[in-house]
């Protein structure tokens, strides 16, 4: 066979392999196909390197290049999305929640006790000696009027043997602490010295206390990369017990001791032992104080025997009147002004009568024991020592006090003028030929306000020969120099300030027992009744200018006492006053 034949005999039999029979379905068709596609392929693998393809050997355009290794193809359940993570890439640790923190939470390279100051001032940091011979007060006033950055910091040697006070606990015990002190009547400044004490004394030195009328709030930061901790309570009564505030700064004292050993424990032992203490006059004992009270100041401004049991009278009936819409639920100032009506109205009953006696001594006797003296002296010292939210809230509960009492004096004076009873205006209360009755006076006015405070009986002497010589000064300045009553009260008030603590300080307590009822006989009750009478018998000016003196008087004795009491400071040993800090101002918003 030549070789023409040959590849004609292959071409007809390739030919009729391609061309199926005439009764085979399509089934069969697409079962062939596969099988003669992969004989070409399987006959080029197998020929030698010099073997020529045939024409009829076709492929695909799909097909695998030579060379090329076949990439491994998934199934359908192998199929990712376009957020898959590309190969190579790590994938990256999941953080678990325990690790998670806050924006202070401690960095793991950082070491509290190792690191270095995160601050210092552009002066340097200050050299800063606490002695602690000085009286606890002025050590923690000194370190609170301090930034926190430059306050030193406190001794490594704990306070007892524990491993450390449990801080909610801590912050609880300052804000009772606080509450008492505040609601007794003392300065903010002085109850965040309290507190910010108690605070350090059980190693907390990097807190804040802040204290507004109402509220006590404190903050606690261990350092400047651990979550702060906060605690606040809210003042809701106010009470007049000066012998349960002796009690709690010398709670506050033995605490800032450094050699004490006063726990937590016992700390809340005596706080409630405080609380639930029993005043130390009964009730008959106040009511017989205030009568006394407005009998005495009625002969220091010129009465007799007949004004003083007038004026004793109607203050005693004031007080029961009082007490009696106290148990109602009646807010102060409706207090004040049934309290205020029972002098005046024994005043002008009496004028009615024809009896000789000096209503205006009467109802002046009356007004000394409801003037807010306390409240005045509070406030005005809150505003000087840059506390103007607390001191704007005390003075403005002053003046609710005064109006009430205004309200109550002028409602009866209107009464007795449409009456027709001769109440004069122009009428002298004061003489000046009476030295020894008024000092005496004057020193009796002082211990009725002791009693009236719930002071402790060994703080009564003191505050009685404290409110003498404030008399003795007032008298000598006014009536033998004739200096004018706003100067006179001024100085007058100072000396009370200064030497109530200096004797506060002696006693490591509070100056309050030892400032606010010698005070009392410098109040402006005449001015306040002039006025009010004026203002009663239409002259409106004159009123106005009495009610005006009488502010006056009450800003002097305010002012006066707050500076003798800054004046007493010149006189102790203060801690830091030698080095570069010096004293510093009472508030931060000093300085530039």
């Amino acid at each position: 066979m030549t070789d023409t034949e040959d590849r004609k005999a292959r071409s007809d039999a390739a030919r009729s392999a391609f061309s199926p029979p005439a009764d085979s379905s399509m089934t069969q068709t697409t079962q062939v196909i596969p099988v003669l596609r992969a004989a070409p392929v399987r006959a080029r693998a197998g020929a030698g390197a010099g073997a020529v393809e045939s024409e009829s050997s076709t492929t695909s355009e799909f097909a695998l290049p030579r060379g090329l290794a076949a990439p491994l193809v998934g199934g359908e359940s192998e199929t990712t999305s376009e957020f898959a993570l590309p190969d190579g890439l790590a994938v990256p640790e999941p953080v678990s929640a325990a690790s998670e923190g806050s924006a202070f939470s401690t960095p793991s390279a950082y070491t509290a006790r190792q690191a270095l100051a995160a601050f210092t001032p552009p002066g340097g940091s200050p050299v800063v000696s606490l002695t602690k011979d000085v009286p606890w007060q002025d050590r923690m006033r000194t370190m609170l009027r301090m930034p926190v950055a430059e306050r030193p910091a406190l001794e490594a040697a704990p306070k007892a043997d524990e491993s450390g006070p449990a801080v909610p606990r801590v912050l609880d015990l300052t804000l009772r602490i606080g509450e008492l002190l505040l609601a007794g009547g003392e300065g903010a400044e002085d109850v965040e010295t309290a507190m910010f004490a108690v605070c350090r004394s059980y190693g907390l030195d990097r807190c804040e206390p802040n204290v507004t009328f109402t509220l006590l709030s404190i903050s606690y930061q261990p350092s400047l990369v651990d979550d702060p901790m906060s605690a606040t309570r809210v003042v809701r009564r106010r009470g007049t017990d000066y012998t349960r505030l002796s009690a709690v700064f010398r709670l506050v004292d033995d605490l800032s001791d450094p050699e004490s050993t006063v726990s937590l424990e016992d700390a809340y032992r005596r706080l409630a032992e405080i609380r639930r203490n029993r005043h130390p006059y009964p009730g008959w004992a106040l009511t017989c104080a205030a009568g006394l009270l407005a009998g005495v100041a009625s002969l220091l401004v010129g009465g007799g025997p007949l004004v003083f049991l007038a004026a004793a009278v109607g203050a005693m009936l004031g007080d029961r009147l009082a007490w009696l819409c106290a148990g109602r639920g009646l807010p102060e100032f409706y207090q004040f002004t049934v309290a205020a009506m029972p002098p005046a109205a024994i005043g002008v009953a009496l004028t009615a009568a024809g009896v000789e006696v000096q209503a205006a001594a009467v109802i002046t006797g009356g007004l000394f024991a409801l003037l807010p003296g306390r409240a005045l002296v509070a406030g005005v010292q809150d505003g000087l020592t840059g506390f103007y939210i607390t001191a704007s809230a005390r003075l403005l509960e002053v003046m609710y006090f005064f109006v009430g009492i205004v309200t109550g004096v002028l409602v009866i004076l209107y009464f007795g003028v449409k009456l027709g009873v001769p109440l004069d205006p122009d009428t002298t209360l004061v003489g000046s030929g009476r030295p020894v009755v008024q000092i005496v006076a004057s020193m009796l006015v002082s211990l009725t306000f002791a009693v009236m405070l719930q002071q402790e009986r060994s703080t009564v002497l003191w505050v009685t020969l404290n409110g003498g010589v404030a008399w003795v000064v007032y008298g000598a300045m006014h009536y033998v120099a004739d200096i004018s009553p706003v100067a006179s009260t001024a100085v007058a008030a100072g000396l009370v300030g200064l030497f109530g603590q200096l004797l506060s300080r002696y006693q490591f307590a509070s100056a309050l027992p030892f400032t606010t009822a010698a005070i009392g006989p410098l109040l402006p009750g005449s001015a306040t009744y002039f006025g009010l009478l004026s203002i009663a018998q239409n002259n409106i000016d004159k009123g106005l200018v009495s009610l005006a003196k009488a502010v006056s008087l009450a800003m002097a004795i305010a002012i006066g006492v707050n500076l003798g009491s800054e004046i007493s400071r010149l006189f102790l040993r203060l801690p830091g006053a030698g080095s570069a800090a010096g004293r510093r101002a009472a508030k931060r918003t000093r300085g530039f």
